[in-house]
């Protein structure tokens, strides 16, 4: 399969060129999608699950995965003996990213400082920060499983003070339930797709409704998503993994080449994409992809990805640079260039920054210790990565004395007779009335 791919597309959007424009901008509007078969079969997943509860979870899994589940959570003893049966060496890799992961997280907690406000001339008026008390964690089962997002969600949650995280994942995986132990999960349900999903937001007879979903998904997990949010809170509508490498004619295309194919590895359909002013590095790196993707293990799904959604955008100096990378709005972007310091200020869309050669992004989706959930397809526009703040909410708290709302009644009796409200009128001057 890898011998199909011969290069990645080409758009150019040198002041010389100048036809490429539309392609670009294209590429630049895509989004996780909000219609076709995933949303109208996760519709009818979600409103089964919602009336059925756990019966349309038995059937559903026996129909959609040919799983037939006696019972949906792991008890402590199967969870015990999948962890003992993880490899040492992996268990220790597991053990290093959530050290790294709750040290970073540990610096957000500022979030759930005391309450903050105003208090003035007889006003108390606060914002009060909570841990939200039970959230669920997505972690996907298909074409590979991802521990790294158990920890990247569950660890987060945890530090927040989130007092119940329940991990939901269809044939868990011995890795992922060590995860799940290291990170902290209170309880793990061997329940996946658009199923899962509908479960965590509604409750069933079984499964406990939680405040929010977070962790990635498919095209189904994903719309489920979409039709639970206001039940419950979730993280984001995702789409297919991205990165964008911005690389000057000093880049070793090997490590670019590598960096593009650590992300089109992941589906068919992750976009990887290279922004650079240098034509010759180009053809450098189509180079270098063909000869790792000869035995690349996932070849088959990272040619299809670069031919169907990569591209080289090639670009006029380092201005360009940025911009085009402020227009595409990355889940990843790296900065292969020299100086990449200077151009981190000025690079606002992008879900995380890798500076420099010695910052790929599979340190960002391992150890290093910034979450990994990030927003896609565009998101990060207005996005932001997975964090403390996610697991908490904010209550505003109100006291006035009489004075207080004396100084302010004017205006609230004014206003709501404006808008044809009667009777919050009348329950200001009622306390007025009573106070005189």
């Amino acid at each position: 399969m890898a011998a199909h791919f011969v290069g990645l597309p080409r758009i150019d959007l040198r002041s010389h060129a100048g036809g490429d424009r539309a392609r670009w901008d294209a590429r630049c509007r895509r989004s996780a999608g909000l219609s076709g078969p995933a949303d109208d079969a996760a519709r009818a997943i979600v409103e089964r699950v919602r009336t059925e509860g756990d019966r349309a979870i038995f059937e559903l899994t026996a129909q959609l995965e040919g799983r037939r589940l006696d019972r949906f959570e792991l008890d402590h003893a199967a969870r015990r003996a999948a962890a003992l049966r993880v490899p040492a060496a992996l268990r220790a890799a597991l053990e290093l990213a959530a050290e790294r992961i709750a040290a970073f997280h540990r610096t957000q907690l500022a979030v759930l400082a005391e309450p903050t406000g105003l208090a003035s001339g007889g006003a108390l008026l606060q914002s009060r920060p909570t841990p939200l008390f039970r959230v669920g964690v997505y972690a996907p089962g298909g074409t590979a499983a991802y521990p790294s997002s158990v920890l990247m969600a569950a660890v987060p949650a945890k530090i927040a003070g989130v007092q119940e995280v329940i991990l939901f994942t269809p044939r868990p995986s011995d890795v992922v339930v060590l995860a799940a132990e290291i990170a902290g999960v209170d309880r793990i349900f061997a329940i996946g797709g658009a199923q899962a999903i509908a479960a965590a937001a509604f409750g069933t007879e079984t499964v406990p409704r939680v405040d929010k979903i977070v962790g990635p998904g498919n095209a189904w997990v994903t719309a489920a998503k979409r039709h639970v949010y206001g039940v419950c809170d979730v993280d984001g509508i995702a789409g297919p993994s991205e990165i964008l490498v911005v690389a000057d004619a000093g880049a070793d295309p090997t490590i670019v080449a590598a960096d593009l194919l650590s992300q089109a590895e992941h589906d068919e359909l992750a976009c990887a994409v290279l922004v650079t002013d240098d034509a010759a590095l180009v053809e450098r790196v189509d180079a270098a992809l063909v000869d790792q993707l000869g035995d690349l293990p996932r070849a088959a799904i990272a040619s299809k990805a670069l031919v169907e959604h990569g591209a080289a955008v090639l670009v006029d100096g380092r201005d360009a640079m940025v911009a085009a990378a402020n227009e595409y709005a990355p889940e990843h972007l790296e900065l292969l260039v020299a100086t990449p310091d200077e151009l981190v200020p000025r690079l606002r869309t992008a879900g995380a920054i890798f500076v420099g050669a010695w910052t790929p992004e599979a340190a960002g989706d391992y150890t290093a210790g910034p979450s990994h959930v990030l927003p896609t397809a565009g998101a990060a526009r207005f996005g932001s990565p997975l964090g403390v703040w996610d697991f908490v909410k904010y209550t505003s708290v109100l006291r006035l004395d009489a004075a207080a709302l004396a100084a302010q009644s004017d205006a609230i009796v004014t206003l709501a007779r404006a808008e044809g409200l009667e009777a919050h009128a009348r329950a200001v001057e009622a306390r007025l009335r009573r106070s005189t």
